[in-house]
């Protein structure tokens, strides 16, 4: 399961649509590892400025990285997250996550993160099982 819906939520979603603030408390309540993950990278963006931020660390252990690709493989989730901090993710593996902000999420640079090229440059050996 990717998130952990209390009874109450549950309910309130069965009455009609739930909206982002409620929705993003759900999925930081319920994986932590991918929020502080991104959450981070929007903090990082906004101190450093810049076009974007991203990760290039692998995640600590399989639940972190499920926890990461739940997240960003949801449209549900990962148009919620994007609404609430205001930014563009991409993403490329199983856990380089950038985050792009304003203008730039329609900028040259965030276009070229995204083509096959990048994806293909951005592999390694030790990645391949991720």
């Amino acid at each position: 399961m990717s998130l952990d819906v209390s009874p109450q939520l549950l309910d309130q979603a069965k009455q009609g649509e739930i909206d982002d603030a409620t929705f993003v408390e759900c999925i930081r309540d319920s994986l932590p590892y991918a929020w502080d993950l991104i959450s981070g990278l929007v903090a990082d963006l906004e101190v450093a400025g810049g076009e974007f931020a991203d990760n290039q660390t692998p995640p600590p252990d399989e639940e972190a990285r499920g926890q990461l690709l739940r997240v960003l493989a949801s449209d549900a989730m990962r148009g919620s997250i994007e609404r609430y901090f205001g930014v563009k993710l991409a993403f490329q593996n199983c856990h380089r996550v950038a985050v792009f902000s304003g203008p730039a999420a329609n900028s040259q640079t965030y276009r070229r993160f995204v083509t096959a090229r990048e994806q293909i440059l951005n592999q390694s050996p030790e990645l391949r099982d991720c």
